[in-house]
């Protein structure tokens, strides 16, 4: 589940990150030809400054949400250039204002600029991760190290940080609101991270490292979704899909004939190193040829990422190395919640021991099936493989719970577990609706908007869902704003989440998996948070830890599984009954069968991306074959590794560490897990899904952005420090069982 790609409303905030993200994050940081409604520019829209038009000013539509239908490839680069120039004499304006420093004349003022750098870089930034194409890569490649030295040039003058500097120095003094006064703290830590305190020799270094920086982590992400694509695994004859159901087979025919591949199917591959359909594949040696082409995406060939992560590597241990600290983890964790490096690998040790015994147990269970099978068909046995894993779990599971997963598919159609099932638990919880509209542009024919109606009339903003797989659509799932919530700028929210479910073919309804649709609640958690938000000023309104940011989202994932919601949404898509209770039974009861599985794949990612990041400098490999092999020797070492079970995953294909400004962040999903599930306990002893308990969590934990430190505000909501017992019950991992 990918991340959500943090909220960052202002530009400032955002090029102030710890580290300078791709084009496709350098902007708009929110845990991929051209569609119908992006044609290609006119020659009038081709001649410059008019190809700018579309971000030079707020657009006119609701909210203003993007112009879809207006916005063209050529009209990117015109709109940076004009924006970062707007942008640069905004600040150096602030700068060198005559005037005393102010809060109002300085951190006011450096909330309002950018405005048109901020508008081409959000919608730029969620097209190139949606709906990309050959321009807008080659765009993104060549703009990268441009808005890095953009950043640098605003975070490293010396004149605007003396006026921040100054302030921050008497805050106490100024008669400041408490929002007002965090504000200004978090203005200098930004500026003290990006290097305004260190030397000019550093500061100099530090730019060449934030380019070059920003050039790597798009090539990265360009050559994953290239490989992601090249792997696909491309099927003759239909016989090899025995095990899969007609939707399945229905939407690899489609992937297919996508490709210009008429009369063959394509199995697809997911940006996790395990794939949907091990679980149903009949072949084993198809399940394998799956698995192979997964784990080796972006090693070798011309989208090799081996090469591109040992420079990474060496780049970020270099910028450490400037500010002092011995690693990057250091230097990352100091702005998360964990706060150090040893302070995650311990709470990642804590759980590790429970969920491989777990997992391990699971496995031989598993390999007794391996083996009465051969014995009963009296074939040559096998010793369970990665590739083997899902598909005799789904054995198993069958075995113990008397579940199918395709028996339950049928009861969770796309449409009713959007409306049925998410915006039905919003509106409970909250009291929000949503209706659907049309007459707003969209940037591909799939993609959905809705108006979000708040309890008292009122609208909140809009919410727009994206959920098929597309050959350029970048892997996962992951939820962004086009326009972030601001008081200061009186912008009301427009948020998206995005997923990549398989498009089935023409007539045939989209079913999901449980899975699945845990992962629609997920990230709608994200979106709430932005929806919700009531932050003054854009940095507070959308920057955030990244330990923090995935809580909103694993909290939501509870009411996919909330009996009353589990019932309205949880209905046959061609006759409306309701899942036998017999079935939902089995559903529950079935709800922890692969936690240790799943924990582990997790915990083994996580692990791998602090190996990487707490390495020093000096044991680097240098090679790409080193960068390989790298990933079984690090889980070794840590005590993790496990062979039928690979880490969710591997180097190569990391995105989330190598382009997604997760490095050394990658545990903030089980961080974020811990706050969610205390905050499931809250609720279960405070009564369970009302409007009362809803309303004090948005109050005290959706609406405030980071008005307060993360750590504050839950203490506050929750009544004392996060507990880990709550998640190792809910994931089946507690000692008591």
């Amino acid at each position: 589940m990918t991340p959500l790609r943090l909220l960052v409303a202002s530009s400032l905030a955002l090029l102030a990150c710890a580290e300078p993200l791709s084009v496709a994050r350098a902007v708009a940081r929110i845990g991929e030809p051209l569609a119908s409604s992006q044609k290609p520019a006119s020659a009038e829209s081709a001649a410059a400054p008019a190809t700018a038009k579309p971000f030079l000013e707020e657009s006119p539509l609701p909210f203003h949400y993007p112009p879809f239908d207006k916005i063209h490839d050529s009209d990117y680069l015109p709109a940076f250039e004009a924006g970062m120039a707007e942008h640069l004499k905004e600040v150096q304006a602030i700068a060198h204002d005559p005037a005393a420093p102010t809060f109002e004349n300085t951190f006011v003022a450096l909330e309002k600029a950018g405005r048109v750098l901020h508008r081409v870089g959000t919608v730029f930034s969620a097209l190139s991760a949606a709906n990309t194409d050959p321009e807008m890569q080659k765009l993104e490649a060549q703009m990268a190290p441009r808005l890095a030295a953009h950043r640098d040039a605003i975070l490293l003058d010396p004149a605007l940080f003396a006026r921040v500097d100054g302030l921050y120095q008497k805050r106490a003094q100024l008669g400041l609101d408490p929002e007002s006064r965090q504000l200004v703290e978090r203005y200098q830590i930004q500026f003290v991270r990006a290097g305004a305190k260190l030397p000019a020799a550093d500061q100099e270094q530090l730019k060449k490292i934030n380019q070059e920086l920003s050039s790597l982590t798009t090539k990265f992400r360009q050559n994953t979704l290239k490989a992601t694509k090249e792997s696909a695994i491309v099927v003759e004859d239909v016989k090899e899909l025995d095990g899969l159901s007609q939707q399945q087979i229905g939407a690899a025919a489609e992937a297919a004939k996508a490709r210009k591949l008429e009369g063959k199917y394509l199995l697809v591959l997911q940006n996790t190193t395990a794939q949907p359909a091990l679980r149903d594949l009949k072949s084993r040696a198809l399940r394998e040829r799956l698995f192979r082409a997964s784990v080796s995406r972006s090693i070798g060939g011309d989208a090799d990422n081996t090469s591109v992560v040992s420079r990474i590597l060496s780049l970020r241990a270099e910028k450490a190395a400037l500010f002092g600290k011995q690693n990057w983890a250091a230097y990352t964790l100091e702005e998360e919640t964990a706060g150090t490096p040893e302070a995650v690998n311990q709470m990642l040790g804590q759980l590790a021991p429970a969920a491989e015994t777990k997992a391990k147990k699971d496995a031989a269970d598993l390999q007794v099936i391996v083996d009465a099978e051969a014995k009963a068909t009296k074939t040559e046995g096998f010793q369970l493989a990665p590739w083997d894993w899902a598909f005799y779990a789904q054995k198993l599971r069958r075995q113990r719970y008397d579940f199918d997963e395709a028996a339950v598919k049928p009861y969770f159609e796309l449409n009713r577990v959007l409306k049925d099932g998410i915006f039905y638990a919003a509106n409970q919880l909250y009291g929000i609706s949503f209706k659907e509209r049309h007459d707003l542009p969209v940037y591909q024919p799939d993609v959905r908007v809705f108006d979000v109606i708040d309890a008292d009339g009122s609208q909140l903003g809009l919410f727009i869902g994206d959920y098929y797989k597309r050959d350029n659509k970048q892997g996962g799932a992951w939820m962004n704003s086009y326009v972030p919530q601001s008081g200061l700028l009186g912008e009301k929210p427009v948020a998206a989440n995005h997923l990549n479910i398989p498009k089935p073919a023409d007539g045939q309804p989209t079913l999901l998996t449980f899975d699945e649709v845990t992962t629609l609640f997920h990230e709608f958690g994200h979106a709430l948070h932005g929806l919700f938000n009531k932050a003054k000023y854009p940095l507070l309104s959308g920057s955030a830890p990244r330990d923090w940011v995935e809580f909103p989202s694993q909290f939501n994932e509870r009411w996919a599984r909330e009996p009353k919601v589990l019932a309205n949404f949880a209905r046959h898509y061609q006759t409306g009954e309701a899942m036998p209770k017999a079935l939902l039974d089995k559903v529950k009861s079935a709800e922890n069968f692969e936690s240790g599985f799943k924990t582990t794949e997790y915990l083994e990612a996580a692990m791998l991306d602090q190996s990487w990041h707490q390495l020093p400098a000096s044991q680097i490999p240098r090679d790409g074959g080193k960068v390989a092999a790298f990933d079984e020797l690090a889980l070794q070492k840590a005590g993790v590794f496990f062979s039928p079970v690979p880490p969710r995953y591997h180097t190569a294909y990391f995105s989330h560490i190598f382009s997604s400004g997760y490095s050394a962040a990658y545990y903030a999903y089980i961080w974020s897990e811990v706050l969610a599930r205390d905050s499931g306990q809250w609720f279960d002893q405070h009564g369970g899904m009302t409007r009362a308990n809803g309303d004090a969590f948005r109050d005290q934990i959706l609406s405030r952005g980071r008005t307060q430190e993360p750590a504050v505000l839950f203490e506050k909501f929750y009544g004392g420090p996060p507990q880990i017992a709550p998640l190792l019950e809910y994931r089946g991992l507690s000692t008591s069982r």
